[in-house]
């Protein structure tokens, strides 16, 4: 039995016409590459979320994900394919930063409709004879596709792209009319409107938002005609950065968000990029790789901390432990506690607790954590409610059978804004963390990593916790002995 088999046909046609997206996809897949399609956890994730938009449930939707993930092959080629057979009138725009891009992906649908298990499946979705180009293609219902650049650039002409532009805008206006608004209409697809490479140019960027704003976004029927954008996260202000942030016009979208390295430190799609593999892609180039993989643009030089030092062997002399712990001061912070081993060559980090429980679970992890680690002295900072809670850990610690954790608490009189950024440098310079931290502390290392010099930060807790490292040691004896106020 093959794929081309009748009785396959007809049960393919069955299932792909119900709101099962992803089969769709996969059989489509298979016909055309003789291969499977290997669906990942976001592929179900993005498929889910196009469903919604063929129901007319979701009308502005923005999808952020890495390069090379299966992005163009679903919300591109299959989504149009799946969109003509439920409704062969309905019409779509595809742009992209380039016309050879869109020309190709255009091209690449059209050869999916035109197979003989396609048409044998959706018969009545037919290609008008003349329809040979590959920027404008029609079905004999009046539905088709437009695909062109999203900076409306027609290369090689120099000064003739203006008239060129006018005329495409033209065309559009009669490609793009209302057709049965009963069934789903078609969409305005728009797959990465910038390159890499131009992201960081204050021009290129505004040109693509105010090209979206000027002639983009009214190439659609009407306020109900879905607009999608899928894309690799570029800069704060790249197209996605404009239409959700402050000058957003108050129009709402959805946003699906998938980092290659998902918040419990495994990778998204390991047949891809196993997590060894993305932390090497990091490694090579952090900041490309916090935008393109983590979808969490940020400005080259705006992070406060630009480098961290890891560490495969502890030095001979990491002989005494230290924890340090800032509490939380509300219910949306974290406490964090840090153990570390003081060396002549910086303070090694050993084990982090980073949490947003409530003390009541906080104070027996943290007993738990110093005990496990056979912590020497743990220094807790006495502010908002910081000494009964160094109080019932120490009490904890006793009951564990911890004699040996000495616990002290003291009160933080200066600003912990300034103290952060004062004490930056040393900070990158005298703590190391293990070579796995990432994966071990997944939620402390994204908080440190993201962290701005300048603006707004949602969180302060990690890098509150680092400082009081370096402080600490400052304020230390050679003895090790530390004070405790009472």
């Amino acid at each position: 039995m093959t794929l081309s088999d009748p009785s396959v046909i007809e049960i393919a046609r069955a299932r792909c016409l119900k709101p099962e997206f992803l089969t769709f996809t996969r059989y489509f897949f298979k016909v055309r590459h003789n291969r499977k399609f290997v669906v990942g956890e976001h592929h179900k994730i993005i498929s889910e979320v196009l469903e919604r938009v063929f129901a007319g449930e979701i009308t502005r939707l923005i999808i952020n994900i890495a390069p090379r993930y299966g992005k163009t092959e679903l919300a591109v080629k299959n989504f149009i394919a799946h969109g003509l057979a439920l409704n062969p009138a309905a019409k779509f725009i595809h742009l992209s930063y380039s016309d050879d891009l869109a020309l190709d992906n255009s091209e690449d649908t059209k050869d999916l409709v035109s197979t003989e298990e396609y048409q044998k499946m959706f018969p009545w979705v037919q290609i008008k004879k003349d329809s040979k180009a590959k920027k404008k293609w029609y079905t004999t219902e009046g539905g088709g596709v437009y695909a062109t650049s999203a900076a409306g650039q027609v290369t090689g002409f120099g000064a003739g792209r203006v008239d060129e532009e006018e005329s495409e805008d033209k065309d559009l206006k009669e490609f793009f009319e209302i057709t049965d608004n009963k069934k789903f209409g078609g969409a305005l697809i728009i797959d990465d409107p910038i390159k890499p490479e131009d992201a960081d140019s204050e021009l290129q960027r505004e040109r693509v938002n105010s090209r979206f704003d000027s002639t983009i976004s009214n190439r659609v029927n009407s306020r109900n005609t879905p607009i999608i954008i899928i894309m690799q996260r570029l800069h704060e202000r790249d197209l996605c950065g404009y239409l959700t942030g402050e000058d957003n016009r108050g129009e709402k979208w959805t946003v699906v968000s998938l980092p290659s390295i998902k918040d419990d430190g495994t990778a998204l799609w390991p047949f891809k990029h196993t997590i060894d593999e993305l932390r090497i892609l990091e490694a090579r180039n952090p900041v490309v790789f916090e935008r393109q993989h983590m979808q969490k643009p940020v400005p080259i030089q705006g992070r406060l901390y630009k480098t961290f030092k890891t560490y495969q062997e502890l030095p001979h002399d990491a002989v005494k432990k230290r924890a340090v712990i800032d509490t939380a001061d509300t219910g949306e912070d974290f406490l964090c506690s840090i153990i570390y081993s003081p060396t002549k060559s910086g303070y090694y980090v050993l084990d982090v607790l980073y949490t947003s429980l409530g003390m009541e679970v906080t104070e027996g992890q943290t007993a738990k954590q110093l005990t496990i680690n056979q912590v020497d002295d743990c220094r807790i900072e006495s502010n908002n409610g910081g000494r009964g809670f160094a109080r019932n850990v120490e009490r904890i610690c006793r009951e564990l059978g911890n004699t040996k954790t000495a616990i002290n608490w003291f009160h933080q009189k200066d600003n912990k804004h300034v103290r952060i950024f004062t004490k930056a440098a040393d900070v990158q310079n005298m703590i190391y963390y293990p070579v796995d931290w990432e994966t071990r502390w997944p939620q402390f290392s994204k908080h440190l990593r993201n962290y701005m010099a300048a603006g707004n930060n949602s969180h302060d807790d990690a890098e509150d916790c680092v400082t009081l490292v370096v402080e600490n040691e400052m304020m230390i004896d050679p003895e090790c002995t530390v004070y405790r106020e009472r």
